[in-house]
């Protein structure tokens, strides 16, 4: 079992940034695999990124490409969502999850322990 807890969202203008931190309890934090996603009004929940548990391979949807980046600290326990170039398309809800399971999942299937979720929103 782990728990995980999600904060630093925020309101912010376009064009701005944001740090999301993820911090983990429980279970050995490096056996997992991290990821975030998002949840806009309306819409399923997406992919963002992901991180391997040794932080040599992340992923990136096309969308964040180049203006995201992903980090871990497994002294920590946390995981991180660095958001530059922010846009009002970003505006969501942003989870946290950890998986246990093989690789490094890029679908919300491969995840079995979730966060709240903070909100992210971006004004024009």
């Amino acid at each position: 079992q782990v728990q995980l807890v999600e904060s630093g969202g925020g309101l912010v203008q376009a064009g701005g940034s944001l740090r999301l931190s993820c911090a983990a309890s429980g279970r050995a934090f490096s056996s997992f695999a991290m990821g975030w996603f998002r949840q806009a009004p309306g819409k399923g929940r997406e992919f963002v990124a992901a991180i391997s548990r040794s932080v040599r391979t992340t992923y990136y949807a096309d969308s964040v490409k180049g203006r995201f980046t992903i980090s871990r600290d497994n002294a920590k326990n946390t995981v991180y969502l660095q958001m530059n170039s922010l846009k009002p398309e970003d505006t969501a809800v942003y989870f946290c999850a950890a998986s246990s399971g093989i690789g490094v999942p890029r679908v919300s299937g491969g995840y079995d322990y979730w966060g709240q979720g903070t909100q992210v929103t971006v004004s024009s």
